[in-house]
């Protein structure tokens, strides 16, 4: 099962997994669901992982689901399956996640992109949600995040009309956080996670857990979760190190670890 999630770790604190089935474009069947969640759960429970990239090779992130499961599925055996776990697995997980998107991201791959923290998407990416080719529609998020992301009037042209963006366009459009040329997205995403593991674990779950809570919610809610999250910080040891090492003018001694 590790075979198609490899696992390094190039930088302190940051674990790079690596998308392993080339041979079908990542398609995401139920084995490599299962990778990525075994792999998540060992990062999460890893304290000196702060950080992670997830990424594929040059020719694609995921090219989508496997289709060969669905070909005889019916909605009580998808419903019944285990296919939606690696999505609350991503939901849950607390620790900062990149991805590093080369090639294609569609359907799932798309999806699975848009469950991470932070997109970095090569010049030559592909985006789209072409479900509705094979006769289906997102499932996992590629409706409700598209509209959030980039307003309803684009996502239906990706949905309905099955068309595909650029890494560059969809910088435009706001789907992705940046592009850069292909070569260039591994290294920028690792170079990423390694700041944002150089800075408090907790202030970047508290990030995330106030980011999840807010999303959707009405402004009034968000505003509270993010205070609430915001109030959680003070006096922390963190907080504290922060604060008297900008005031001594001098580099913060963070306790990383959380």
């Amino acid at each position: 099962m590790h075979d198609l999630v490899l696992l390094t770790r190039p930088a302190d604190g940051v674990a790079l997994l690596t998308l392993n089935r080339p041979q079908a474009l990542n398609a995401l069947n139920q084995d490599l669901r299962d990778a990525i969640c075994e792999r998540l759960e060992a990062l999460a429970a890893d304290p000196s992982v702060r950080a992670a990239v997830l990424t594929g090779d040059d020719r694609a992130f995921v090219a989508g689901a496997d289709l060969r499961a669905m070909a005889e599925a019916t909605p009580e055996s998808m419903a019944a399956g285990r296919g939606h776990l690696i999505w609350e697995r991503l939901r849950g997980f607390e620790k900062p996640l990149i991805a590093a998107v080369r090639g294609y991201a569609l359907g799932g791959g798309c999806e699975l992109a848009m469950a991470c923290d932070i997109i970095i998407a090569g010049e030559g990416a592909l985006f789209g949600q072409p479900e509705i080719k094979v006769g289906v529609m997102p499932g996992a998020g590629g409706l409700a995040r598209l509209i959030r992301r980039v307003g309803r009037p684009r996502t239906m042209l990706l949905v309905l009309a099955a068309e595909t963006i650029s890494g560059r366009q969809a910088a435009d459009w706001g789907l992705v956080s940046e592009t850069c040329p292909d070569v260039e997205v591994v290294p920028r995403a690792l170079s990423l996670a390694a700041t944002i593991a150089a800075f408090p674990a907790g202030a970047a779950r508290a990030i995330k857990a106030a980011a999840e809570e807010g999303d959707g919610a009405m402004l009034a809610e968000a505003l509270a979760a993010e205070r609430r999250w915001f109030l959680s910080l003070i006096a922390t040891p963190d907080q504290r190190e922060g604060a008297r090492a900008f005031l001594e003018k001098r580099a913060p001694r963070f306790n990383t670890q959380g």
